[in-house]
Parts: structure tokens; C-alpha cells; sequence
């Protein structure tokens, strides 16, 4: 708690979490393409199998998510480290739920949508809110990331779901999640819908289409993808993310202590 106690004696807090500006959001695809390229790159390219991916990724967050909740400020590479061990690992994670426990990924998918309503539903009981501007707690920064890790993992097993049981292929199921997109940025200019609600919408989004773009970067031209490699396009990513974050402005959400 001491971070937080620290700005309060300045009459705010600044979250450990950054401004939601369209960088934010340009970032975040780029973290879950990422995310897909590199788990997919482990698991198929390395041999090593989704539950030993999955196991070597949630060791890589574990650490990322430790260093990010002690850090007494907000640090925009540890920040984004942190999201893309949540795509990588919630790649390994929904590929071994809906493929090595055999159940769909309709049926993973309703899973795992399941569990990101109940960590939303006990955030907001245990502190009245899951507004990212109200992250002034380590309780609320807990809940934060355990809610973004189910989102992530969700948002594979839909975009899996959307590519691979609909006809639509790659192409299509990023077509239908940038649409949805589209759609919540409308919401969001045009209507009084929650943007609490829209955000975690956009949020979720956001990865079944950045899961739907790396399957068509590095996927076998017989499955309609381009076959690139894992390692090369992972690594093109990840340049271009590091180049954003230093380029863009990212400051920290603020609120009145």
C-alpha cells in the first residue's frame, strides 16, 4: 500500500496504469498479436506443447506482475511487459482448454467468459467499482490484473472460436472483432453507455482481434494464412511496440486521493 499512501499526501493518486488515449489502444493490438505470435511460436515452433508453454509463460507474468505491483510508480515498459505476458500466457492457456481438454472452443469460451464475469462481479462487490481510474489500492491493482489475464485468455479462445468454427477464417474474424471495434468506439462518442462497461468491451475486443491477425501472419498458406515466421514476425512486433511506447506519451491515470 505505501506507493499509494505516498501520493495521497499530495491530494491524488496516480494509477500504475496508463491514460486511456488511442496510443493506449494502438499498443494493445500490437501486445495481443504479439501475444499470439509468440505463444504460438513456443508451442508449435519450439515442440514444447501447450501445458509446458503455458507453464513457462505464467512463470514469465508471475514475475512481471510481482515487479509491477511493487513498483511505486507507473513505468510504461513494466507496464506493457506485464500485458504482453498476459497475451502469451492466455495464448498457451485457451489453446490447452479448448484443444488438449477436448472442449471446443465454444465450450472454452463460455468458460472463460464465465470466470472474467465472476472477477468482475467480486472486484465490484469488494470496492464498489472496476473503473481503471479507481486503481488506488494493491487490492484493486490485484483484481485489475486477474481480470485482465481471464479477458485475455477469453479473447483467444473467441478469436479460435470465430477463425476456425464460423468459415470465416483469419481474414473474416478480424474483419467481425475490428467491426466490434468500430462499434464501441461509436457507443462511446454517441451514447451515455457506461464507459467503465465500454472499456472492458473494447478491452476484450481487442485481443480475439489481435489473435485473429497473428494466426493470419504465421499460420500455413493451406489455412489461409501468410505461414511467416513466429520468430521473425514476433520479433517485427515487438520492435514496433517498443518504438510506440518510447514515441507516444504515456502518463498515468489520475484521481483525486
Amino acid at each position: 500500500m505505501q506507493p499509494y499512501r505516498e501520493q495521497e499526501r499530495h491530494g491524488e493518486i496516480a494509477a500504475k496504469v496508463p491514460e486511456v488515449t488511442l496510443g493506449f489502444w494502438i499498443i494493445k493490438i500490437l501486445a495481443t498479436t504479439l501475444g499470439e505470435t509468440g505463444g504460438d511460436a513456443v508451442t508449435m515452433s519450439m515442440n514444447f506443447g501447450y501445458l509446458i508453454g503455458t507453464a513457462i509463460f505464467a512463470a514469465i507474468f508471475a514475475a512481471a506482475v510481482f515487479a509491477q505491483m511493487t513498483s511505486r510508480r507507473f513505468h510504461p515498459v513494466l507496464y506493457w511487459t506485464v500485458i504482453v505476458a498476459t497475451t502469451t500466457v492466455g495464448t498457451t492457456l485457451a489453446d490447452f482448454v479448448d484443444r488438449s481438454l477436448g472442449i471446443g472452443y465454444l465450450g472454452g469460451s463460455s468458460l472463460l467468459a464465465t470466470l472474467l464475469a465472476a472477477s468482475l462481479a467480486v472486484w465490484y462487490r469488494a470496492t464498489g467499482t472496476v473503473s481503471i481510474a479507481s486503481i488506488k489500492s494493491r487490492q484493486a491493482e490485484a483484481f485489475y490484473w486477474v481480470t485482465i489475464m481471464f479477458s485475455q485468455t477469453l479473447g483467444t479462445a473467441l478469436g479460435d472460436w470465430m477463425a476456425g468454427s464460423t468459415g470465416l477464417g483469419y481474414r473474416g474474424g478480424a474483419l467481425i472483432f475490428a467491426a466490434g471495434l468500430a462499434i464501441t468506439a461509436g457507443l462511446y462518442f454517441r451514447s451515455s453507455i457506461s464507459r467503465t462497461a465500454l472499456f472492458w468491451v473494447a478491452f476484450v475486443l481487442t485481443r480475439p482481434l489481435g489473435a485473429t491477425v497473428g494466426d493470419f501472419l504465421d499460420k500455413p498458406l493451406a489455412d489461409g494464412g501468410l505461414a511467416l515466421s513466429r520468430y521473425a514476425a514476433s520479433a517485427a512486433l515487438a520492435a514496433v511496440m517498443v518504438l510506440l511506447i518510447l514515441a507516444l506519451p504515456q502518463r498515468a491515470e489520475r484521481q483525486p486521493a
